[in-house]
């Protein structure tokens, strides 16, 4: 099963202005990625306070609906290590899916 990564390293600090760069510079890159031969997609965003987290639920939410049965998914924050061992529990995860998952370090 192939999980393609969208990784974003720096977004706007408020939550609208993150959600709107996001929409205006990502969504296009991450349709062509879920729309080609991978089976799921997982969308790596940086660190946010709580207040980002219903704009992220919704992106990993209307993107799964869209493209089921494929999966996708959106992880947020955490060091290297946290984020690689999310992405490989996703890999071997195909129940999950429209998920956000906040990391911790």
């Amino acid at each position: 099963m192939a999980q393609a990564e969208l990784r974003i390293d720096a977004l706007p600090p408020a939550p609208l202005d993150a959600a709107a760069e996001f929409h205006r510079a990502q969504l296009d890159r991450a349709r062509e990625l879920i729309a080609g031969d991978n089976d799921a997609l997982v969308i790596i965003l940086p660190a946010a306070p709580n207040d980002h987290d219903d704009w992220r639920r919704a992106l990993a939410r209307d993107l799964a609906r869209a493209y089921a049965p494929k999966r996708v998914n959106v992880v947020g924050g955490g060091d290297t290590a946290a984020i690689s061992a999310m992405l490989a529990y996703l890999r071997d995860a195909p129940g999950i899916t429209g998920q956000y998952l906040p990391l911790h370090d």
